[in-house]
């Protein structure tokens, strides 16, 4: 059996991934939410259609009320986490992508959603003060800040809430880490609060190999 080239492989995924639209029932406010994120010229690094329905399942399968987003760009997740009636909290640090978010989502008649302008790690500490819980937290921010992020996530889900830790694997693959520097996965291993999984993913909607292997960190929290 010969091995596929990387241009077959590539072109089968794609072939996957057209398939799977089968599993999605359209919704406008999606298709307008990409549309207006790059009529605004807000970059092409949204989550894949596919990923956004995991992440409404996901709301579902624990009975998500209450949702915390880091990093929303032009509010096509947000609409994915909310359009089963969650309420989701959006924290975006760019004023432009806060603007098209809000645009996309309440504009589009999604009530319950607010988008806060500001960075995640000035706004969490204040929802730790305040006492906030959340039943399922998606981190789709910096790649810096995924470990300040997630101690934080930590102090403001429910037990049994969820965690959601999106490109962990593509910062590992992509950013030049010493020997001495721990990944954002060896230090969530030793978080007693939580049990977690790094699952893999491929992907070949961008079309080119950059971006194409990732994967997210999926946590629990536990008594």
């Amino acid at each position: 059996m010969s091995i596929p080239t990387f241009e077959n492989q590539l072109e089968k995924i794609g072939n996957i991934e057209a398939t799977a639209q089968a599993l999605l029932n359209p919704d406008p406010r999606l298709k307008h939410a990409l549309s207006a994120s790059e009529a605004a010229g807000l970059p092409n690094i949204c989550i894949s259609d596919q990923q956004g329905q995991y992440l409404s399942i996901l709301c579902q399968l624990i009975g998500a009320k209450n949702v915390l987003e880091l990093g929303c760009l032009g509010g096509y997740s947000t609409i994915w986490l909310a359009k089963n009636g969650a309420h989701v909290t959006s924290i975006e640090i760019n004023p432009k992508h806060r603007e098209v978010a809000l645009a996309n989502t309440k504009g589009q008649g999604l009530d319950n959603v607010e988008v806060i302008l500001g960075s995640a790690l000035d706004v969490l500490p204040k929802f730790v003060e305040e006492g906030k819980k959340f039943d399922f937290v998606f981190i789709d921010a910096g790649w810096d800040d995924q470990w300040e992020n997630f101690e934080l996530a930590v102090k403001l889900t429910r037990v049994g809430g969820c965690i959601y830790v999106d490109n962990v694997v593509m910062k590992m693959l992509y950013t030049e880490e010493g020997g001495s520097v721990e990944s954002l996965v060896e230090k969530v291993g030793k978080v007693k609060e939580v049990d977690a999984t790094l699952v893999n993913t491929i992907a070949g909607f961008r079309g080119h190999r950059e971006g194409m292997i990732d994967g997210f960190l999926l946590a629990v929290v536990k008594e």
